[in-house]
């Protein structure tokens, strides 16, 4: 147990009645993380805290680190993800871990459990304008699967042919919450959101011609949507789509959880 002393504090705290057990469950929220060698200090107490434990980052880091992070967390949490993982350093990790899987194009490594299912009420439906936008896109499908959620997939449906997303808008209306990932000029989840009743994740990807400024054009572009009902995040971003379209989902989830309960007299 990491932190031994501050645990044994609380816990004595708690036997001598200074310490409730509800403001102990809060303490512990902020408690526990685990140092891994000299390098990382891994938060097992995030999903306590916010829903969804903790996801390596890969770029930046050893194959040696992401091994050894993905060993201190893979007893404490069902999934263990790290993003960003390129599919030669995919490889060496899957030599130290058989146990990992890969997900091309996610670029999404990540130790899972044989009988994954869906946990959470609602349906994520991720759409692109393009296929080359299929990496970021999957990167936000794959994250959304990996975190207990239903996915929708629809791709390669942009403006530039707007039949073949009218054509599929019967799926579209499916969904509880959208990600919309856009490279170019990023209009397609003002034109998702003109007819659609749920919340929009709008992903800006670096898909385009020298004035699409890598991405930029199309994060401004969504940034002055005129449709309402959309949150942008950062360009390339689907991992960061998949957790707000993933947090949308538990709140409605909780507040519908509250209202059953029944009501105090």
């Amino acid at each position: 147990m990491t932190q031994p002393e501050a645990l044994r504090q609380l816990l004595e705290a708690i036997a001598q009645g200074q310490v409730s057990p509800k403001s102990a469950f809060e303490q512990l929220k902020y408690l526990e993380y685990e140092p891994v060698e000299d390098f990382a200090k891994v938060d097992h107490h995030r999903s306590l805290r916010t829903g969804f434990p903790e996801v390596i980052w890969g770029p930046g880091k050893t194959v040696e680190q992401i091994v050894s992070i993905m060993q201190a967390m893979r007893d404490r949490t069902p999934v263990v993800m790290a993003t960003r993982i390129e599919p030669e350093v995919a490889q060496q990790i899957r030599a130290a871990l058989p146990a990992a899987m890969y997900f091309d194009p996610a670029r999404i490594c990540a130790l899972v459990p044989m009988n994954l299912r869906p946990q959470h009420a609602g349906l994520i439906g991720v759409l692109t304008a393009g296929t080359a936008d299929l990496p970021v896109a999957e990167e936000a499908a794959v994250t959304a699967e990996l975190s207990g959620f239903q996915v929708l997939r629809l791709w390669d449906v942009g403006v530039a042919g707007i039949h073949r997303l009218l054509r599929h808008r019967a799926v579209v209306d499916q969904a509880d919450v959208l990600i919309v990932v856009a490279g170019m000029e990023g209009a397609l989840p003002s034109v998702v959101a003109g007819f659609s009743d749920c919340p929009i994740v709008a992903v800006p990807t670096s898909i385009g011609y020298g004035a699409s400024f890598g991405g930029v054009s199309a994060l401004l572009t969504m940034l002055n949507s005129c449709a309402t009902g959309i949150g942008v995040v950062n360009i390339d971003n689907g991992f960061g789509a998949a957790m707000l379209a993933g947090q949308i989902l538990r709140t409605a989830n909780r507040i519908q959880e509250r209202s059953d309960r029944p009501q105090p007299l």
